[in-house]
C-alpha cells in the first residue's frame, strides 16, 4: 500500500485498467482495506462481463466472417422486423449493411436489451452503419394478406430504401423469394447474428417511438408503453373506446369486436 493514498483515488484507478492480467498485477492488489478489496472485486466483475461480451460478439460475427472469409468484398445485409404480434400499429423492418471494422459489443437481440441500452445503440448504429433503412407494412396490409406476408413486404420496403445494393442477406427466420442474392435465414438470428441484432434495434426503436406518437393521437389505449401488444390497458381501452384506424381487424379479440359492430 502506498502511503497516503486513498480508497477514492484506488477507485478510480482501477477505472483505467482494462483487463484482467493488469488488474492482478496492481501495485495496490494487496492493500487489505475493506474498501480497496471491494473496488478491486467491484472491478474484476465489470472486466469479466466485458470479456464474456466481446466472446459473445465475436460469436454474433460468426456467420459475417465466413462470407466475408469467402468473399472479402462481399456487403452483408442483416434484416428483421418487430411487432408481429401486436393488436394495434404495423410491422416495422430493418435493413441494416455494418462497416468492415464495426465494433458494437454489447448488442444483442433488441428484447434482451433495456429501452436505455437500446436507445444509445440505436444512435450509434445509425451513425456508424454503411447503410440503414426501415420498412413498414400498414395494418391494413396485415389484414389485407396476413402477418407473414405482410412481414416481407415491410422487409422489401426496407431493403429497397438501402442507398447500397447488398449481396449476402441474413434474415432474421424469414425467406424473401424475390431476392436474387445470396441470403439465409437463421432462427432466432437477432440473437446469433450481429448484422441482424442491429437490425432488430434500429427496428425496435422506430416502431416504438411510431407507437408513443400513436399514444398522443388515440390515448386511451397506453400505446407508449405496451406498443400495440394486448396488455390488460389495451384491452380495457377498447372495452371503452373501442377500435381505432390502426387497429389490425384480422386478430383476435379486434375481430370479434369488429363483426359486432
Amino acid at each position: 500500500m502506498r502511503k497516503g493514498k486513498t480508497i477514492q483515488a484506488i477507485k478510480e484507478e482501477l477505472q483505467l485498467v482494462t483487463t484482467l492480467e493488469d488488474l492482478a498485477q496492481h501495485p495496490d492488489f494487496q492493500d487489505a482495506r475493506k474498501g480497496v478489496q471491494q473496488a478491486f472485486l467491484q472491478r474484476q466483475r465489470q472486466l469479466e462481463k466485458i470479456v464474456l461480451q466481446k466472446q459473445k460478439y465475436r460469436d454474433m460475427c460468426q456467420y459475417e466472417t465466413e462470407i466475408l472469409n469467402a468473399n472479402p468484398e462481399a456487403l452483408i445485409c442483416g434484416v428483421d422486423e418487430v411487432g408481429r404480434g401486436p393488436l394495434a400499429g404495423p410491422v416495422v423492418a430493418s435493413a441494416v449493411v455494418l462497416q468492415p471494422e464495426h465494433d458494437f459489443v454489447g448488442i444483442n437481440d433488441s428484447k434482451q436489451l433495456s429501452a436505455t441500452q437500446r436507445d444509445l445503440l440505436n444512435t450509434a448504429l445509425k451513425a456508424q452503419v454503411r447503410a440503414w433503412a426501415v420498412g413498414i407494412a400498414t395494418p391494413e396490409e396485415i389484414d389485407a394478406h396476413n402477418i407473414y406476408v405482410a412481414t416481407q413486404i415491410a422487409m422489401y420496403r426496407a431493403i429497397e430504401n438501402l442507398a447500397v445494393t447488398p449481396t449476402h442477406y441474413l434474415i432474421d427466420a424469414m425467406k424473401l423469394d424475390q431476392l436474387t442474392a445470396s441470403q439465409q435465414a437463421i432462427i432466432k438470428g437477432d440473437a446469433k447474428s450481429v448484422s441482424i441484432a442491429a437490425a432488430s434495434i434500429i427496428a425496435k426503436v422506430y416502431r416504438d417511438d411510431l407507437m408513443a406518437e400513436y399514444a398522443e393521437r388515440y390515448p386511451g389505449y397506453d400505446f407508449a408503453q405496451n406498443a400495440g401488444y394486448g396488455t390488460q390497458k389495451h384491452l380495457d381501452g377498447l372495452k371503452q373506446y373501442g377500435v381505432t384506424p390502426i387497429h389490425r381487424k384480422s386478430f383476435e379479440p379486434i375481430k370479434s369486436m369488429v363483426s359486432k359492430l
